[in-house]
């Protein structure tokens, strides 16, 4: 599953993963200074219960250690994945 990053403007991001023109799976942010604020999470019903949310949460956690950014989850999937799992802890706010 190829991500694609996506400018949106206005400091909006975000990585999808699209399939015949559809889109798949997405994670979006906005960029306030060096803090990435995970808005949305979305991964189509024919994807779900695979990991697919996670992948997209890392490779935003990813991004954000690439450019030295903190991340702030404010989609109920993010917020639920920051305290489930320890590996965002070094991007945390």
């Amino acid at each position: 599953m190829e991500l694609q990053l996506i400018e949106l403007g206005n400091d909006e991001f975000a990585y999808r993963y699209e399939e015949a023109g559809m889109l798949k799976a997405e994670i979006t942010w906005t960029e306030l200074a060096n803090v990435m604020v995970i808005e949305h999470t979305f991964v189509d019903e024919s994807m779900r219960n695979q990991g697919i949310a996670k992948k997209l949460l890392d490779r935003a956690a990813d991004y954000a250690r690439e450019h030295n950014y903190k991340m702030e989850p404010v989609c109920s999937y993010a917020v639920v994945a920051f305290d489930r799992y320890k590996d965002y802890d070094d991007v945390k706010i």
